[in-house]
């Protein structure tokens, strides 16, 4: 083994842990702060060429991390997250840190203030490492329409998958999922502990499945949405990302409540401390939506989503097949309401208050028009189109109010289902494991967005919390994760069945092909990322 390749293994060691393990490891003072911050740098850096990450905060990091440091000597941490490093969707605002939405519209805006979620991240003492790569303003499902270029889901380079694949490394890779790629590849390629990502129609769940990370998308209101770059305002929550669920279970009791800033959050259900190491199943009915039987589910996933189904049903569960008989108007419905809203908060970045001005100054109007063809993609500048044409006076009540009444009706759905004693429903996350880039760039943005939210949308229309946890590996070696869906502000009964069904099923540990390889696609694929403070 090289030198390179031994100094690796204990450092993806360390890196490997849970949030628990490592912020006890940072207690007992066998790591600190400062050290596990470095080893998280170095591994953005190894791992560049994933296109993970967007900007790297390193000497403000570091700062946040000899900070902790001096806490954790004095036995005064400020809770279970300080001295943890982090990362942070860039549609996210961060106080003197670029936050660019991956679009040109956004390039040097600096936002002078933190959204709240990040906030209280940095209140108790998390360390900041860097801002994740996306697609432009969140409007994607493969992170790969960002004025950055695609991330690479880290999957694509481990033993796995490698060895079952006869491709050159850097052609054959696959999507990330998205739009919170970026953050579901920062968490599985062990280069932050967590990451925040945003979910508007499945942006968290749909990386996470693909990524092989756990990934919670909240009940609408439980999180703030103050300095999240808004999407969809009626369906935007931020999302977190981990790789167990007692690590989700962690970072949601932080960033809960109500934040005076937003006034659609709510107040926090009473939770208890952790999620209960020992579950009796047995008190849960499971609910099996036929409806989710879609076209071009794969063979692996229904496969996983049986598997798991019957382990349930053997452990004692009650498991039960339901209908959610509008599922199928859902992802049209959402299509429209989603342009309507795009169209109307795209409409602030006008090249006067912030973000890019085009140099064209023979009108008011010339400048305007000229700075939103610059600033936007054809996947922005089409959503906007569209919202507009279905918001035309002629067009009002033929389209936005009836997506709206189409709206109420899935929502009534999922509450007749729950009122039927269901408790939770097991879904799938996405049709298959990741796809190859070259094959998914050959559909256009709002196709492979319709195929890839099929199964998480409809919880956003809801505002229910939804989890995706990673079950198994497919027989190309890649993750495939399953969707439990629950109750409004039952988020923590969620995850406790979560947490039962994750230790069931032991997905493993992320295993990369050769550091020989990464080291030979650093030198192939053109660095894009910029590092603020070196």
């Amino acid at each position: 083994m090289s030198a390179s390749s031994a100094a690796y293994r204990p450092a993806a060691a360390m890196l490997g842990l849970s949030i628990r393990e490592v912020s006890q490891a940072l207690r007992d003072g066998r790591v600190s702060a400062t050290e596990l911050c470095r080893k998280c740098i170095n591994q953005i850096q190894r791992t560049r060429y994933l296109n993970a990450f967007i900007t790297i905060t390193e000497e403000t990091a570091m700062e946040q991390a000899q900070k902790a440091d001096s806490r954790l000597r004095t036995g005064k941490p400020l809770g279970p997250l300080d001295g943890i490093p982090f990362s942070v969707k860039d549609n996210f605002c961060t106080e003197n840190i670029e936050s660019t939405c991956a679009s040109s519209m956004l390039k040097g805006y600096v936002p002078p203030f933190n959204a709240t979620v990040v906030q209280k991240l940095l209140d108790q003492g998390a360390v900041l490492v860097g801002k994740t790569n996306l697609d432009e303003f969140a409007m994607g499902s493969g992170s790969t329409d960002g004025v950055f270029g695609p991330v690479r889901n880290p999957w694509s380079y481990t033993t796995q998958y490698r060895e079952q694949s006869t491709e050159d490394p850097d052609s054959d890779w696959l999507i990330s999922g998205g739009s919170s790629g970026g953050s579901g590849a920062a968490v599985a390629s062990l280069s932050s502990f967590l990451a925040l990502g945003s979910d508007t129609g499945g942006s968290t769940r749909n990386p996470g499945s693909l990524c092989g990370v756990v990934a919670l998308k909240p009940t609408y209101g439980l999180l703030s949405r103050h300095g999240l770059i808004p999407l969809v305002n009626s369906m935007d929550v931020p999302g977190i990302m981990t790789r167990s669920v007692h690590d989700v279970a962690t970072v949601l009791r932080i960033l809960q409540g109500r934040d005076e800033r937003d006034s659609t959050t709510v107040q926090a259900p009473s939770t208890p401390t952790s999620l209960p190491e020992h579950f009796d199943i047995r008190d849960i009915c499971v609910g099996i939506p036929k409806e989710y039987h879609a076209p071009g589910l794969s063979e692996d996933t229904l496969a996983q989503w049986s598997r798991v189904a019957t382990m349930f049903e053997q452990a004692g569960a009650r498991v039960q097949e339901v209908s959610l008989p509008h599922t199928q108007h859902s992802i049209v419905c959402y299509h429209v309401l989603c342009c309507c809203e795009v169209a109307s908060n795209m409409a602030r970045f006008d090249g006067l208050e912030y973000g890019h001005r085009s140099t064209v100054d023979s009108s008011t109007d010339a400048m305007y028009a000229t700075t939103r063809h610059e600033g936007f993609n054809n996947v922005v500048r089409g959503r906007i189109l569209s919202g507009n044409y279905f918001l035309l006076k002629s067009n009002y009540e033929r389209y936005f109010m009836k997506a709206q009444q189409m709206r109420r009706l899935i929502t009534e759905d999922f509450t007749n289902v729950f009122r039927s004693g269901i408790d939770v429903l097991l879904t799938p996350t996405t049709l298959s494991d990741a796809v190859r880039y070259s094959d998914f760039i050959r559909e256009d943005n709002r196709t492979r967005s319709a195929q890839e939210d099929i199964f998480t949308q409809p919880v956003n229309m809801a505002g229910l919390p939804a989890v995706t946890v990673p079950t198994a590996l497919s027989r190309r070696g890649l993750p495939i994760g399953l969707q439990l869906i629950g109750q409004r502000l039952q988020d923590w009964k969620l995850l406790t069945v979560a947490h039962w069904m994750e230790q069931q099923v032991s997905f493993p540990m992320i295993s990369f092909h050769s550091d020989a390889d990464e080291r030979e696609l650093e030198r192939s694929v053109r660095e894009r990322t910029h590092t603020i403070g070196s």
